[in-house]
């Protein structure tokens, strides 16, 4: 065997495997290992006045090894923690043959490798619960060396956290840092203590297509592929919502659903190209019904992951006990800036944006200006729970018109710790006024705006069979549980995060040559790749207006003091 490209230990643990399989070892056995307990089981109920645990069967990867002569200490860890074993040679090899604890054991076996142990339970001198080992199984040798982390106590000591490594490399992750597993755990509880709510109520859970021919439901960017059999082009879906409002049509009366959504935006600590959305419809109610809804759900979550609705989450505890904070968006856009956004058109709000030094672009609509406003100047200051409700109507082409004021909208969105965790309205149900609505986002498609809903003609096929009143509201999974886990990064609850190829796998980044043979100025060279623009050609997939409007945000929010891009400019290098 070539180990020419294999580290030191590397190369000991393959030919630590090679005298295994010499000394007639198999180190992946097919047959199963008859685990009866876990690690957890035995500390949480082993007595010593009642010896129970007398045949216990236990597997999980080797931890730690303490070599003194005739008996040795380890430590083997599962799924539920960790537990020391003790190994007495004689015990282990009652024959004359000690090969087992000598060479095998002693030699072979590696920090990572997976063994099965039977044996009793026993409480050592120092008072520490143990196995005492009468036979060991090798279940799967491992061939890299896990990073050194110390545990003691529960405690965990020279944890690794390098993202970079805990990200790509999250196997390992798992294994050496027992509070990442913990996190994905509390994620599950999180999902299954909103199913629990849902089902008490007898909603139906149900699914809806990843493949779309049109992406509706939301304004986002989308994914798209192609279907070879069909020949048409179909977009990985950015929302469930016109899917489950057809259910509506259908004669449901509450549907919900935990889908993968995928947009093809930016990335960072908050946003992640494919993320987990719950989306739920319920009919006969309104807005309002939902808020009291989102506020029994998340008190209900808290309450079951927690055991309290008093969250710490940074440097801020966030209390989830009801009732929440409410707001209108007007009315918290004038507390935070002094502006009635009601009196103004878009020509005014943009002179307001540029009043309050917000970065804006020609391709903004009315709707996109006064989130511009909203998300600079008032969600900062909203930590703990608080209801923006009463969108001005050019934000909601989706929802119903308030009741009270024709010029707003029935929707709400919670938001905490200045980030928003759910959006809900009362549903739009008049097929007249949602076609006037789509043929708005048509207009601002047309104005450069890529980020505007196309017109699903089925779903306007689908509201003239008649929908009922209803109320939706979509939750976003992922930062919802990073509150709960108090996680700082939604890399911090997905297993895999997205990220970009490593280097030697994949893409590699292109030199500087190839960005200033197009005109890009070279102080901005390292602002695109920090946006994903690795390749030039990558960077002509671009809309120059979204671009510099990216640009100058990144230079402003990083104060980088570089001179601001124009459209213009940025389009010049596109044409390059």
């Amino acid at each position: 065997m070539n180990y020419t490209d294999l580290s030191e230990q590397e190369i000991i643990r393959r030919q630590a495997l090679d005298e295994l399989r010499s000394l007639g070892v198999d180190p992946y056995p097919a047959a199963m290992f008859p685990v009866n307990v876990t690690t957890l089981e035995i500390l949480n109920n082993y007595k010593a006045e009642k010896a129970n645990y007398k045949d216990v069967a236990i597997a999980g990867r080797l931890m730690s090894k303490r070599i003194m002569g005739s008996a040795s200490f380890a430590e083997i860890q599962d799924e539920k923690g960790r537990i020391q074993i003790y190994l007495k040679r004689d015990d282990l090899c009652q024959g004359e043959d000690k090969t087992w604890y000598n060479t095998i054991f002693k030699k072979l076996l590696d920090i990572g490798d997976f063994i099965g142990v039977r044996g009793f339970v026993f409480v050592t001198q120092m008072g520490e619960i143990s196995i005492h080992v009468r036979e060991i199984t090798i279940l799967g040798k491992s061939l890299k060396p896990l990073p050194i982390v110390k545990e003691k106590d529960g405690i965990v000591y020279d944890a690794v956290t390098d993202p970079e490594f805990r990200y790509r490399q999250r196997y390992v992750d798992l294994v050496v840092n027992p509070g990442a597993r913990d996190i994905f755990i509390k994620r599950t509880k999180l999902i299954n203590s909103l199913r629990e709510l849902f089902n008490s109520k007898g909603y139906l859970e149900v699914e809806t297509p990843v493949l779309q021919p049109i992406p509706g439901g939301a304004s986002a960017r989308p994914f798209i592929t192609h279907h070879n059999t069909l020949d048409m082009p179909l977009y990985l879906r950015i929302a469930n919502e016109l899917y489950l409002k057809r259910l509506l049509v259908g004669g449901y009366e509450g549907v919900y659903e935990f889908s993968r959504d995928f947009r093809n935006e930016g990335m960072d600590r908050m946003h992640n190209p494919e993320f987990t959305v719950m989306e739920i419809y319920v009919a006969w109610k309104d807005y309002l019904w939902m808020m009291d809804f989102v506020e029994e759900m998340i008190e209900k979550a808290a309450l079951d992951l927690h055991g309290t609705t008093r969250v710490p989450y940074g440097n801020a505890v966030i209390d989830f006990k009801r009732p929440f904070m409410r707001l209108t968006m007007a009315g918290a856009i004038q507390q935070y800036t002094g502006i009635d956004i009601l009196g103004l058109d878009e020509d005014q709000l943009r002179t307001a944006c540029r009043e309050l030094d917000i970065e804006i672009d020609a391709t903004m609509g009315k709707g996109k200006l006064i989130d511009q406003i909203f998300g600079e100047k008032v969600e900062p200051n909203l930590i703990q729970p608080t209801f923006i409700m009463d969108y001005p109507i050019e934000m909601s082409p989706l929802c119903k018109k308030h009741r009270a004021d024709p010029k707003l909208t029935e929707r709400f969105e919670l938001i905490v710790n200045a980030k928003e965790l759910c959006n809900a309205y009362s549903e739009l149900n008049d097929p007249i006024d949602q076609r006037e609505r789509f043929q708005d986002q048509l207009r601002l498609s047309e104005k450069g705006d890529n980020e505007a809903m196309f017109i699903d003609q089925d779903f306007l096929r689908a509201l003239e069979y008649g929908m009922p009143p209803a109320s939706g509201l979509g939750v976003g999974i992922d930062r919802l549980a990073m509150i709960m886990t108090n996680q700082p990064s939604i890399q911090d609850v997905l297993f895999f995060p997205q990220m970009k190829p490593e280097q030697g796998q994949g893409t590699r980044d292109e030199g500087p040559e190839k960005y200033l043979e197009i005109g890009v100025p070279e102080e901005w060279i390292i602002v695109l790749k920090k946006l994903g623009y690795i390749t030039v050609e990558k960077l002509k997939e671009a809309k120059a207006g979204k671009l510099s409007n990216d640009l100058n945000g990144y230079n402003k929010k990083s104060k980088l003091g570089l001179k601001g891009l124009s459209p213009q400019e940025v389009e010049n290098w596109l044409k390059q």
